[in-house]
């Protein structure tokens, strides 16, 4: 393993071991679930005035999709739903292995690179992102 990989490793380690922003709130929010892995996410945002003021999440998972939630809630948080969008694309294809341009704009969601190497990973990078987008399209679970 090289330094940059193992690098990457510590930080996903990191969150999932000490996620940021974890715990509900009560703000719109939306739950998915993978039924191939287990991952079960609930991820949570407050937006006012097109701010992305906070964001938290709950759930059960992989150190990949865990880890993937608590990064999403610190880089998003302060965000344009705007901004917050076209981060989100810009994570999407770099799981997928695509070139992005202005990856230094996904911060530590950038170790997540690595994961298009492995099919069934990129779903549970994906799951927590991909509630939150659906929470910015005015997609949440009723409550």
């Amino acid at each position: 393993m090289n330094n940059l990989e193992n690098l990457y490793r510590q930080v996903i380690i990191e969150h999932y071991k000490y996620p940021r922003n974890k715990g509900l709130k009560g703000f719109s929010q939306k739950r998915l679930y993978n039924p191939s892995c287990g991952d079960d996410v609930t991820m949570e945002a407050k937006v006012e005035d097109g701010i992305v003021k906070e964001i938290n999440f709950e759930g059960n998972g992989c150190s990949i999709c865990c880890s993937a939630a608590s990064i999403a809630t610190e880089l998003l948080k302060g965000k344009t739903v705007r901004e917050a969008k076209s981060i989100i694309e810009k994570f999407y294809a770099l799981i997928k292995g695509e070139e992005v341009d202005g990856e230094d704009e996904l911060e530590e969601a950038a170790v997540y690179r690595g994961v298009s190497q492995f099919p069934a990973r990129v779903k549970c990078a994906a799951l927590p992102w991909k509630a939150l987008e659906q929470i910015l399209d005015g997609e949440e679970n009723e409550r």
